[in-house]
């Protein structure tokens, strides 16, 4: 038997823009299509002749992509929004089909694209997961064996016998991962699963993942939690537009996706899910390494950083009544840490039209994550501009003890605290 469990060779996936992809038709679809048909032609004729160009309204959603995977692999696959995961996905699993190129899969495949496709609301939990472990390709004795199991992992005990339209949006998304999780394929292929159910939930999907991963399955893993992916996977791939960008070891691939993100500046005058007042506008942010002065993709637990903001000013402010606050949150969005201008302050001066705030951290004491920071501008402590996640920092491990051992983020926490131990031996506790 072979040792390879995947081969992808020139895979492209080519879609035309405006075009539906659906296998069937309705009445008005067809009458539509039928209208249109002459004008079309038309069309076609004023194209141009090579097909296989990305046109105007041709858009290359994977191009020649080639892998391999061996037996009992666990392949992290990471990119932009837009860079072809999910297609690739689809492809693999048989949900569409290649423009050109080949994927051989040799084994059963189980898909966790789309979370819960196949429940019908009017349906109970009880009934619906025997309709979906079916469409998922599970026996019916496979799921009765598995059936209590899945239903204390989605934790829905109580409300399984109660019609799915009733259930809340995460009991709904629980019960179906349960489902989809319990599925025991040779080749696994998981699309962002840890977008599902609150924290503790995602918890035990990783969970569940990790144990598939022991058990010797091959798992393709997609997922924009780089943490996740790190402690999961030993190998990974990075999409770029479309094209393998890197395909190697965790962490060498990590990093050059880190590198893709970061540019000298992030460019915030285009956002528009901004709020505030305007009075000052934050137009670019830019991350330095706080020893060189230099751009910096990403960070080390305990090394130095610069956080410079550019901003505009409407009218004339005095620094002494403006105030600066960037915040610092875990990759699940959790509040970590804060740095404000108001605990620091800065000397007073009127704030010209254009310029630049930098806060400085001398040690940035966290754990390995991929930390997001969140900027606030206030004037007299009324807002003025807020911009969420506006920009990404990704923290990598290092020997920030010195004692060759690194403390993991979901075990012991995100703050790194300098401490020492003390042993008194022989010493009795008072009373005693």
């Amino acid at each position: 038997m072979s040792d390879i469990a995947l081969t992808v060779e020139g895979l492209s996936k080519r879609y035309r823009i405006g075009e539906r992809t659906q296998a069937y038709q309705t009445l008005r679809d067809s009458l539509t299509g039928l209208l249109l048909t002459p004008y079309r032609r038309i069309r076609t004729r004023l194209q141009t002749a090579d097909e296989n160009s990305a046109g105007d309204n041709l858009i290359w959603a994977l191009k020649n992509v080639s892998f391999e995977v061996r037996r009992g692999e666990v392949i992290g696959i990471i990119g932009r929004n837009g860079a072809g995961k999910s297609t690739l996905l689809k492809v693999l699993s048989r949900v569409t089909e290649p423009t050109t190129g080949y994927a051989e899969l040799c084994g059963r495949v189980g898909s966790l694209l789309e979370v819960g496709t196949g429940f019908h609301p009017e349906l109970t939990g009880r009934e619906n997961v025997y309709l979906n472990g079916a469409i998922l390709g599970m026996r019916r004795q496979e799921i009765h064996k598995k059936f209590e199991e899945i239903v204390a992992f989605a934790g829905i005990d109580r409300f399984i016998d109660t019609q799915v339209k009733f259930y809340s949006s995460g009991m709904y998304l629980r019960l179906a991962f349960g489902v989809a999780a319990h599925f025991e394929p040779e080749i696994l292929v998981v699309d962002e699963v840890l977008a599902v159910g609150d924290l503790d939930f995602q918890k035990k999907c990783l969970g569940r993942m990790s144990e598939v991963a022991r058990e010797g399955r091959t798992v393709l893993f997609v997922s924009h939690n780089l943490t996740a992916i790190s402690s999961l996977t030993e190998r990974c791939l990075l999409l770029s537009d479309g094209q393998v960008a890197k395909y190697g070891e965790t962490e060498g691939t990590i990093a050059a996706y880190h590198a893709s993100l970061v540019n000298a500046q992030v460019n915030l005058a285009d956002r528009t899910d901004r709020t505030g007042s305007g009075q000052i506008r934050f137009t670019a942010l830019e991350i330095l390494n706080g020893d060189t002065g230099e751009a910096a993709c990403s960070i080390c637990s305990g090394q130095g950083v610069r956080i410079r903001l550019y901003w505009e000013c409407a009218a004339p402010v005095n620094s002494a009544d403006a105030a600066m606050d960037i915040r610092v949150n875990s990759s699940l969005g959790v509040p970590i840490a804060s740095f404000s201008s108001r605990f620091e302050p800065w000397e007073h001066a009127p704030l010209p039209k254009r310029g630049a705030s930098e806060c400085i951290i001398p040690s940035f004491a966290l754990a390995p994550d991929d930390y997001t920071l969140d900027i606030w501008a206030g004037i007299r402590n009324r807002q003025a501009d807020y911009l969420g996640s506006a920009a990404l920092l990704p923290v990598r491990m290092s020997d920030y003890f010195g004692t060759g051992q690194m403390p993991q983020f979901r075990k012991h926490g995100a703050a790194l605290l300098r401490h020492s131990w003390t042993l008194f031996p022989n010493t009795p506790a008072a009373g005693h």
